[in-house]
């Protein structure tokens, strides 16, 4: 076994091909990144990423975003990093799960007492239930059911459509066969970003007895349909006890925002409302498929709760920036103590 307890064949595998695809190129420019930053030799930096990402599975983009140049060792083994994630997901789930989890359509099915919104299936013969659906609610989003970070999500306005025909084939030729009222998120959300329903990632873990908060990070949009970082959101970790920001927020392209670009709220003193309902909604959410243990969930807090937005077999990692929380430590801890890895 290796020094992370986990399964040593997914590690070999994940090695092997991580080997087999780096871009050196891209690790280089990479350590300019870390210079720029930290002051670290870009040939030192380069080594340094290299020997983490084999011995510590530490992924190129986790050693810049976690700001390993700074941390000590015992620091750095504090931080969960995606490969060690990505391992978790794959002992801990089940295709069968997985699968409900992956398609948009099947997982709204299944969680539908865990979901607030309204919400239509797309079908060859239902344009008129489309047109009502979407006038009824005068603004949709429409989703791809198969997508992953944010892509394939879209907003329509129904003032917007004059060919109602033509509208529902469009949806059906572009895959958006999933079709959701826009969540009326809590008004503390939206006097962050008004224009785009910010959601609350919760990391948990389900031992079959107990479902365990490992980490929790509140993602901002920036006016665009999701807040996602490819539409230019950014984030920041919540106290996974409290729901109190621990700092400013950030994203994976260096940008750091103390205050929202767009409202100019402090982003260090935001306060996810109604925070132990959100956490109670994971709680029974997470039992509902115990072929997936371990899962990243994407919630909207409301003024009358929380709303399930989709669950992700591959929960990904959200941690602390040190340069910008002061926080030295991340929260494999939790993660150890939940799953005894």
């Amino acid at each position: 076994m290796p020094a992370n307890g986990l399964a040593i064949g997914p590690k070999l595998r994940y090695l092997a091909e991580r080997a087999r695809r780096i871009d050196i190129g891209s690790v280089i420019d990479r350590a300019k990144e870390v210079r720029d930053q930290h002051g670290q030799a870009v040939p030192a930096t380069v080594w340094d990423m290299l020997w983490s990402a084999a011995k510590h599975d530490v992924a190129f983009q986790d050693y810049v975003d976690f700001d390993f140049a700074m941390l000590t060792k015992a620091e750095r083994e504090t931080f969960m990093t995606h490969p060690v994630s990505m391992q978790l997901a794959q002992q801990y789930s089940q295709p069968a799960g997985r699968a409900i989890f992956e398609d948009k359509i099947a997982f709204n099915r299944r969680f539908s007492n865990y979901i607030q919104r309204e919400w239509l299936v797309v079908k060859e013969d239902n344009a008129d239930e489309v047109r009502s659906f979407v006038e009824s609610q005068g603004t949709i989003i429409a989703k791809v059911p198969v997508s992953h970070m944010g892509l394939g999500v879209r907003r329509y306005h129904a003032k917007d459509i004059t060919d109602w025909s033509a509208f529902h084939r469009r949806l059906l030729d572009g895959d958006e066969r999933l079709l959701e009222e826009i969540i009326a998120q809590h008004d503390d959300l939206a006097a962050v970003c008004p224009g785009t329903v910010n959601t609350t990632r919760i990391v948990g873990f389900y031992d079959g007895t107990d479902v365990h908060t490992l980490a929790v990070s509140q993602k901002f949009g920036r006016g665009e349909v999701s807040d996602q970082m490819s539409y230019g959101g950014f984030y920041t970790m919540l106290d996974p006890d409290t729901g109190h920001s621990l700092s400013a927020g950030y994203d994976s392209h260096g940008h750091v925002h103390h205050t929202h670009p767009d409202s100019g709220f402090r982003i260090a003193d935001f306060q996810l409302p109604h925070f132990a309902e959100a956490i109670a909604l994971i709680d029974r959410a997470a039992r509902e498929v115990p072929e997936v243990q371990y899962a990243g969930w994407d919630v909207v807090v409301t003024a009358n709760g929380a709303d399930l937005v989709e669950g992700n077999w591959g929960a990904g990692v959200y941690e602390n920036k040190p340069s910008v929380s002061g926080v030295r430590t991340g929260h494999k801890p939790r993660y150890r103590a939940a799953i005894g890895f």
